[in-house]
Order: C-alpha cells, then structure tokens, then sequence
C-alpha cells in the first residue's frame, strides 16, 4: 500500500512515518515539496503519485499569528483540504484529515460530542471548521479526527517549552482554567495505523471522530506533570504558580474547555487511546 503524507517534519507527520514504516511504502512530502497553499501544486503532485490512501498531517497552527493572517491561515487549513478531498475522491480513496479542539467555543459543561455544533473564537479555529465542511462537501472517503492540545519530543510544543523554562526559571505561571487533554503525537500516529487496518478489514465508517488521550487536566495540570518528571530525573525544576487566562492575555482567545468525547470512535472504529499521563510517560523515554 502506498500511502501519501503531506507534512514530514511536524509532529504528527513524524510519528506517522514512524509508525507505518514497517507497514506501507509511505511518502512524506515537507512544504518546498508541496505547497499547502498552492492548490494546483497540490493536485500535481496528488496525481503524479496517485497513493492508495492520503493523510493529511500538515496544517497552519500558529494560532495567534492567524488573527493577523486570515488568508494564509484558510489557504492552508480550509482550501488545501478540499483540493485534497477532491483529488482523494477522483482516485476512490480515502482522506484522513485531523481537525482541532479549536472548532468548538469551549463554553459547554461537559465533554463535547460530535453531535455538538461547532462555534469557532477564532481565526484558526475557523479556518479549521472550514476546512471540515468543505471535505465534508466533496462527499468521499474520510475521517476527520479531531484532537487537542498535541505534543511530542519535536517541534514547537507545550512540552518541550515547559521542560525548556522550569530549568531555566525559579517561578512560572500557567493558566489553570483551560481544561482539556493532552495528546501524544505517538498515541494519533498509532490510533491512525488501528483505524487504517480497520479499514482495510472493511470498515467504512466514515465522517468526524474525535481521537485524544484519555482523561483531563489544566495547562498548569499538564505543567505540573512535566515538572514532576524533571525532579524524577534529578533535573533542576522551578515552582508551578496557577493564574487565569485572564493573567496571561494572547492575541486570540483560547476556548476554556477542550474536552472531546472519544466514544464515537472506539464504538464505531475499535480504537481508543491511552490516558494522558501514561502517554506522557511513554513520550518521554522516546530518544529526542
């Protein structure tokens, strides 16, 4: 099986290619290969490899940046998917595209379900809805899985901030009224590769799932856990301080509750992740 990432170097692109190495014969495209934000480079090079299955594991992220950045932003995270679902479509294969926390307001009391109708704060959470809709629309094969709070031992994440700072400072604040759960890039990369057999064993359950690691906690909950692996490994660690969002202002406004319901997929597609703080864990005995 041929299988075409776009991304090669974020996080979740990394572990994909990790995980399926031994699996498929995988091609990871990086941006001067193909250019997210270039819809006629996207169905070139689609069609040039024409794979049996496309991941879509590149996107614009940069949440703040976008509020400053709305055409970018939408190139990228709403018009490259449905460029993707229609070249997808026209081979007869299957689109697994991963979505964000972000598409709800986060004013719910209670875990979010996909029944629950999406209402973005922001630029990048808009853009990201949009990009749902429109593969939506195109009518094909695909998944569409929504998750949150992503980390890993690369890249520009929580993680590695918070491991970086608790070294290099005696006191850090972090929020403690954002509630969600923090996601292993591994734990999507391994759920991807159970949803990719069950398919091939004949499930066609398509639509949007929401895949994240069990269980929930605070920014400064997850900082906390962080810290208490630094002292585990006898590394210098700095004292934890909870405050508001309202103490740590930022261009766009972050939902205060990201928690997503993973129900739906383990019901219908048998894959269910870990919890957060075993795969936190297992993260971390990952050479870097």
């Amino acid at each position: 099986m041929n299988i075409l990432i776009t991304g090669n170097s974020g996080q979740v692109a990394r572990e994909l290619q990790l995980a399926l190495a031994d699996k498929a014969d995988v091609i990871a495209l990086g941006r001067d290969q193909l250019d997210l934000a270039n819809p006629e480079r996207i169905r070139q090079q689609v069609r040039a490899l024409s794979p049996d299955l496309l991941i879509n594991a590149a996107a614009y992220t940069a949440v703040d940046q976008a509020e400053n950045d709305q055409d970018t932003a939408f190139a990228i995270n709403a018009t490259a998917p449905r460029v993707l679902a229609e070249e997808a479509a026209a081979l007869g294969i299957p689109l697994i595209h991963y979505s964000t926390d972000y598409v709800y307001d986060g004013s719910k009391d209670g875990v979010y379900n996909e029944a629950d109708p999406p209402h973005p704060l922001g630029v990048y959470g808009s853009s990201k809805l949009a990009g749902e809709q429109a593969i939506q629309a195109v009518g094909g094969q695909h998944l569409i899985l929504r998750t949150s709070w992503v980390y890993s031992m690369h890249g520009r994440n929580f993680l590695l901030t918070m491991q970086r700072l608790l070294q290099e400072r005696e006191e850090l604040r972090v929020v403690d009224d954002q509630i969600g759960a923090p996601t292993w890039a591994g734990s999507i990369a391994q759920a991807t590769l159970e949803l990719i057999e069950q398919w091939q064993a004949g499930n066609r359950r398509w639509g949007v799932y929401h895949l994240t690691n069990q269980g929930e906690t605070s920014w400064f909950g997850f900082a906390s856990a962080i810290g208490e692996q630094l002292k585990a490994a006898g590394k210098p660690c700095g004292r934890l301080v909870p405050i508001p969002s309202s103490e740590y202002p930022t261009p766009a406004k972050r939902p205060l509750n990201s928690r997503l319901d993973g129900r739906k997929l383990a019901q219908d597609w048998h894959v269910s992740l870990p919890d957060w703080r075993s795969a936190l864990a297992e993260c971390l005995r990952q050479p870097r």
